[in-house]
């Protein structure tokens, strides 16, 4: 009698690519229970989550729109998880660019667009880095589990973001909690008139484009992904395994810095308690749904702004509630993980 078994050990090679295809499939089928409990039929609802955005040019620009920072903050955690280092902390470090690029942008309406805009992306991105910094020290010196300290410092800069709102920051013409308006010079350009698509778009393309050419084509990117692959192995090799995960974990808070700047100079021109609306976790769905390569993270961030942008779409069209994206990402979140936990097993017939 034959019967199959799961053995511990790799799957076929064939296996890695389909994961992020299987893991949609998965998705839905299971979240359609979600969308009939909701009153609704699953392929309509579908149907706006996918097509419709894409199928006028105001909600196809704002996929884009909602893609940008996402785009940044699941490239920060590829670059983290690449060399082992868990960094949970990517929301926080986004925070912290924010605060810099309000604080630069409110201080150089004086300065031209080219000196304004630079500064406030380098200020954005030194923010996130230095955010990084406590967690990733007290990881490589002290093995403290980086996991807790990053998800801890998510919440002390909200504090501390509350803290600047309601005090020293908070608008002294409208006296609600958020920052003075940033210079119109400091103030990123649009691509089209009226809409809010702005060249952080194309920073996130560069970014994008470096940190594959990072992790693909040099000596350090090997080092790294060696870490990722196994520490015990890679310190064997010869790699400074330490410093490496230091360097990787203060780039990948200075990336996520920059979706920060992004969402201040971009989009709310303020600096606001809700500027962030958890992109920072979002980048730990796109990262894994991407397989921790940089391509796929930037694809798997369009896919998750258009189901953002679709969520909008179902709500008006069926009448579920808006939240239903979220229902769809989280879902997304534990079936790729569940796929990636499948790579190390394979299913064997005896």
């Amino acid at each position: 009698m034959r019967k199959f078994i799961l053995v511990k050990e790799p799957a076929p090679i064939w296996f890695g690519p389909l994961i992020p295809i299987i893991a949609i499939v998965a998705t839905f089928i299971i979240t359609a229970i979600f969308v009939m409990i909701a009153g609704a039929n699953p392929f309509d609802a579908y149907y706006q989550f996918l097509i419709a955005p894409l199928s006028n040019k105001v909600s196809a620009i704002e996929v884009l729109v909602k893609s940008t920072p996402i785009i940044l903050t699941g490239i920060a955690v590829t670059v983290a998880f690449s060399a082992g280092y868990w960094n949970i902390g990517a929301e926080g470090q986004l925070l912290a660019g924010a605060i810099a690029a309000a604080g630069i942008g409110m201080a150089v309406d004086k300065l031209p667009a080219y000196v304004a805009i630079p500064c406030m992306i380098l200020g954005g991105f030194l923010a996130g880095v230095s955010w990084a910094l406590l967690p990733a020290y007290l990881k490589v010196k002290h093995a403290v589990d980086e996991v807790v300290t990053t998800l801890l410092m998510n919440t002390i800069i909200l504090f501390f973001i509350s803290f600047l709102l309601n005090g020293i920051w908070r608008d002294p013409v409208s006296g609600w909690p958020q920052s003075p308006a940033i210079a119109a010079s400091a103030v990123f350009p649009t691509f089209l008139p009226r809409s809010r698509l702005h060249i952080g778009l194309i920073l996130a393309v560069i970014v994008v484009i470096l940190v594959w050419y990072l992790l693909t084509q040099t000596a350090f990117g090997l080092r790294m992904r060696a870490i990722g692959l196994g520490k015990d192995a890679a310190k064997f090799a010869g790699v400074k395994v330490t410093r490496t995960m230091f360097i990787a974990a203060l780039l990948s808070g200075g990336i996520a810095g920059l979706s920060g700047v992004g969402e201040v100079a971009g989009i709310h021109f303020h600096l606001i308690e809700a500027i962030s609306s958890v992109l920072g976790y979002t980048g730990i769905i796109v990262a894994t749904l991407g397989g921790i390569n940089p391509i796929g993270s930037g694809i798997a961030a369009l896919f998750i702004g258009l189901i953002d942008t679709g969520a909008q779409t179902v709500s008006r069209a069926l009448g579920v509630p808006i939240y239903l994206g979220d229902v769809v990402q989280s879902t997304l979140l534990l079936v790729t993980l569940s796929m990636l936990l499948l790579r190390n097993y394979h299913i064997k017939r005896v």
